[in-house]
């Protein structure tokens, strides 16, 4: 087998990360990807995935891959909308509570949790800076979420991204409205927006 040439079009179809999932559909074992992986071939992002040696890894493809229970949150989605221009030091994810995500996605990011009635509230799909697709929140749950942890952001992040947001022509501040009454944000919103429109 051309290992080579399989690798190559799993990593063009999967965002350039092979994981030991889909390389079971190609008849590539385990024990195949462990002794490639020895011979620097490919290389070993974490467990269960790997990329080849000449590839980037994509950080939120990577950690999205992990777990379908997580969506990109707070400082990671504000950069994805490009709401915030510093890439985050600590990617950020949301959880329905009584999920558990894995240690690596608890080693790499901060995790936050919310009522899994509220998980999928404005969940969407944003492209990474390398072009591949990972599930987010929208900009308006985004603004909802920084204003339910405004304390554990810090000030200026969190007063940044609502004076971008009351500029951004693409704000949809009936469906921020509507975000802020569900998750019990819509007093300290109005109090802020008032400010600042």
């Amino acid at each position: 087998m051309d290992y080579n040439t399989v690798f190559l079009n799993i990593a063009k179809s999967y965002g350039g990360i092979i994981s030991t999932s889909i390389a079971a559909k190609y008849g590539i074992s385990k024990a195949v990807l462990y002794k490639l992986c020895r011979a620097n071939k490919i290389y070993r992002i974490v467990k269960g995935q790997y990329i080849l040696p000449d590839d980037m890894q994509d950080e939120l493809l990577a950690i999205s891959n992990r777990s379908k229970r997580i969506i990109f949150s707070h400082e990671t989605a504000l950069y994805l909308h490009g709401i915030s221009d510093r890439t985050p030091f600590e990617h950020t994810v949301t959880a329905p509570s009584g999920c558990i995500p894995s240690a690596a996605i608890k080693s790499e990011c901060k995790v936050y949790y919310i009522k899994p009635d509220l998980f999928e509230l404005g969940k969407t799909i944003m492209r990474t800076p390398a072009g591949n697709d990972v599930p987010a929140y929208d900009l308006e749950r985004t603004i909802c979420d920084i204003i339910r942890s405004r304390n554990k952001l810090g000030t200026e992040t969190f007063i940044a991204a609502l004076k971008r947001y009351v500029v951004n022509p693409k704000k949809d501040l009936n469906k921020l409205n509507s975000y802020a009454k569900n998750m019990g944000v819509s007093n300290i919103l109005h109090q802020y927006l008032e400010v600042l429109l």
